[in-house]
């Protein structure tokens, strides 16, 4: 496990990750003149909830989603964790090549 502060200089961190996101629900939210309560009663999540994602950028991913479902900015994640797209031929056959998985030695 990653602990947040392991990436300090890095810009894609965890908690910048999820500040980005953040900041940018609040704009979206703002574009559609929707209030905090607005929003979330139209995505079925608690004041709270919603609140704390703006302040401290904090939510589970189940109530994220139901807030992109409202913000009509889902396609995001149906994009997450997909086969990524080659390049080259090179790096298709490099991926395609079987690779063997090795035992430890039960030697002691």
């Amino acid at each position: 496990m990653v602990a947040d502060n392991e990436f300090i200089l890095d810009a894609f961190n965890p908690a910048s990750i999820l500040k980005g996101i953040a900041i940018r629900l609040r704009e979206r939210r703002l574009e559609l003149n929707l209030t905090q309560k607005g929003l979330a009663s139209k995505a079925g999540v608690s004041l709270g909830t919603l609140k704390r994602f703006e302040n401290s950028y904090e939510i589970s991913l189940k109530h994220l989603i139901m807030i992109a479902l409202v913000l009509d900015s889902t396609e995001d994640f149906e994009q997450l964790f997909t086969k990524r797209q080659f390049e080259s031929l090179d790096e298709v056959l490099e991926t395609t090549k079987v690779k063997k998985r090795e035992r430890g030695s039960r030697n002691v």
